[in-house]
């Protein structure tokens, strides 16, 4: 009998050598540099401060994974480096990409020790105690770069989770720790009639403000200890799954008890499936809030219960396609 193919098996062995590969070009500045122009092995290793021949080992791989292009001797960025991998493009995902090579990739390595204790390990894999969020952000340029990544990422999915419902009966929308705030732009863009705010911390709101303008303001506070801005819609994306059920529940009763009769909330996260097996981003997401956070996704159902618990009366979701799905809990 000839036994099954190995080779999803294999492709798992292997996944994280892509990972490093990518991780590795961008740290160096790879893409960047190419940008300018197109650069043989050798140049790219002076200017980089790089042995050649591994320079060169590394462009083929990246070639290889369809990251660049390679023409005699000379290397390009694909259409898709230029648009995500680039530092300066207004669609970059390099924020996000250092922020996995230097904190995810060490804290997956305990990922054994997260399963058996049901705790994130920031103080196992820095020493670090205290507020997770304020260890890799502890400088002005780190946070703007985790920023910038979160934009990338956000420019991907917030219009669908705008186009997910009907929006067009609510007049002002508040982004709750909206960030670069490409959630309510994107709701803005779609529905003229609305009004948009970021309610930010005032450490990120100098970033918020950055990308405001038009119909979209910025505020600044904590939405869990100050009041909220008056809204008929608010908007949290990527918040809720930072944390566990009690500290959501009080988050979401304080939305609920500030909205008008017939105000809703606005959800961007990864829904799992109703049997919590998949789509597998969802899971590897879910886990990856295990590392992180004190927190986890969640399925359809889960969100309607917390949603419920809290003072909502009709909660929908919408799988949007995306990186990101949507739900709608109105009051």
């Amino acid at each position: 009998m000839i036994p099954q193919s190995p080779a999803p098996i294999l492709d798992l062995i292997q996944a994280f050598r892509r990972s490093q590969v990518m991780f590795t070009a961008v740290k160096m500045g790879i893409f960047d540099r190419l940008r300018e122009r197109p650069a043989r092995a050798a140049d790219l290793a002076v200017v980089l401060r790089a042995d050649s021949g591994a320079m060169g080992r590394l462009l083929d791989a990246c070639v290889a994974l369809g990251l660049l292009t390679k023409s005699g001797e000379q290397y390009a960025n694909t259409s898709q480096s230029e648009l995500y991998l680039c530092r300066e493009s207004p669609h970059t995902l390099t924020g996000y990409i250092l922020y996995s090579e230097a904190a995810l990739y060490p804290m997956w390595g305990h990922l054994e020790d997260a399963v058996r204790e049901g705790t994130h390990r920031w103080t196992q894999t820095f020493g670090l105690e205290g507020p997770i969020f304020s260890h890799f952000f502890r400088t002005d340029e780190a946070m703007r770069d985790f920023a910038r990544g979160m934009h990338g990422l956000g420019m991907l999915s917030s219009p669908l989770v705008a186009a997910a419902f009907d929006l067009s009966g609510f007049l002002r929308m508040v982004d709750l720790g909206g960030a670069t705030g490409h959630l309510v732009r994107a709701a803005c863009d779609r529905y003229p009639g609305l009004e948009g705010v970021i309610f930010e911390l005032p450490r990120m709101a100098g970033i918020a403000r950055e990308h405001a303008g038009g119909r979209v303001s910025v505020l600044e506070g904590d939405f869990f200890q100050d009041q909220l801005p008056e809204a008929d819609l608010y908007a949290v994306g990527q918040i809720l799954h930072d944390w566990p059920e009690a500290k959501i529940d009080r988050l979401l009763r304080k939305i609920c008890d500030a909205l008008p009769a017939e105000g809703a909330l606005l959800i961007a996260e990864k829904l799992l499936f109703d049997d919590g097996a998949g789509p597998v981003s969802a899971n590897m997401q879910s886990l990856n809030m295990l590392i992180c956070t004190d927190g986890r996704e969640r399925t359809r159902g889960e969100y309607a219960d917390v949603l419920g618990s809290a003072g909502f009366s009709r909660v929908e979701s919408r799988r949007t396609g995306g990186y990101l799905d949507a739900i709608l809990a109105k009051k």
